[in-house]
């Protein structure tokens, strides 16, 4: 699979969006540098997949952690079911 990325203007591709969160300016910081460094080459499983296998394990991780690794709370901050949450932790290594 190949990566169809548009190359923006420097000074386009670094403005920040005024209604972006911290969060999503994070993201969008490192997805900039990522396609930088990655040029024309191949990302191999494909950037959306490895965006979420990237951020996925410390979002649970951090979760986790927040409610003392009450799997039930944590499960209910991210909005998905208990069982859920322990398949995404045994396949993060997590459990």
């Amino acid at each position: 699979m190949s990566v169809n990325a548009v190359r923006l203007p420097a000074t386009e591709a670094t403005r920040p969006v005024a209604s972006q969160s911290a969060l999503g300016e994070c993201v969008s910081r490192t997805v900039r540098r990522y396609l930088a460094d990655l040029g024309d080459a191949d990302c191999g499983e494909g950037l959306h997949a490895l965006v979420i296998h990237e951020v996925e394990g410390p979002l649970l991780r951090e979760v986790l952690a927040f409610h003392d690794g009450n799997q039930s709370r944590a499960a209910v901050a991210l909005g998905i079911n208990r069982a859920t949450l322990r398949k995404k932790l045994a396949a993060h290594g997590l459990l």
